[in-house]
């Protein structure tokens, strides 16, 4: 039973994937705006209910991924090891992410195209907002957690809003570079320097809070 159960989790994840991946290609190919729901289900040989099963608005076959950004500040905070601020787990994680070009933070090659998408389309800039206003609520809600905070005491919002705002300004001057046609090995270095120079003039603001108890 059990391996009967993996096997098909296991399909319903390629299913998954298969029908974003074939949306991605389509709104690439002729812009999210242009392409519907219809067209996405046939060309993946689906229904378009099966579609609707997996992915509950067209937007978030373009942000299949929103779970994995919305949750990744906050997911990094609560697995930080003993005697690590919130701030130097998120700095060793950003950091990192430049090195290997990880899309999390909108920081890789393809980064360029997926925002002229965006950027095209008021649906998917609309919703890419709330991302982002998601992912600092859910940083908020594990700070308050890892602190012990007060439901009444603003800090964790304060401290989430400052975090927040630090990896966006570094994907957005990523982003605004890569637009003007520089390449990607040109921006990352300086990109990177730019990231410490940030986490550093917040470390003498907010680089003590929320560090986990040995």
């Amino acid at each position: 039973m059990a391996e009967e159960l993996s096997l098909r989790e296991r399909k319903k994840r390629e299913t998954r994937q298969r029908i974003a991946d074939v949306a991605m290609g389509l709104f690439m190919l002729r812009g999210f705006e242009k392409v519907t729901v219809a067209e996405v289900a046939e060309a993946a040989d689906v229904s378009v209910n099966t579609v609707f099963n997996y992915f509950r608005t067209k937007e978030d076959l373009f942000f299949d991924r929103q779970d994995v950004v919305v949750e990744n500040m906050g997911r990094i905070v609560a697995a930080r090891p003993p005697g690590q601020s919130a701030l130097d787990a998120l700095r060793r994680d950003l950091l990192a992410a430049i090195d290997a070009r990880d899309w999390r933070y909108g920081i890789n090659g393809g980064a360029s195209d997926f925002f002229k998408m965006v950027a095209e389309s008021p649906a998917l800039a609309n919703r890419i907002r709330q991302l982002h206003e998601q992912r600092e609520e859910y940083l908020a809600r594990v700070l308050a957690e890892e602190t012990d905070a007060d439901p009444d005491d603003p800090t964790p919002r304060l401290v989430a809003a400052q975090l927040a705002a630090l990896t966006r300004a570094v994907g957005t001057e990523f982003l605004r570079r890569r637009m003007a046609g520089e390449s990607v090995e040109t921006i990352l270095p300086s990109v990177r320097a730019a990231a410490e120079r940030a986490f550093h003039l917040l470390e003498s603001g907010v680089g003590a809070y929320a560090v986990k108890p040995a």
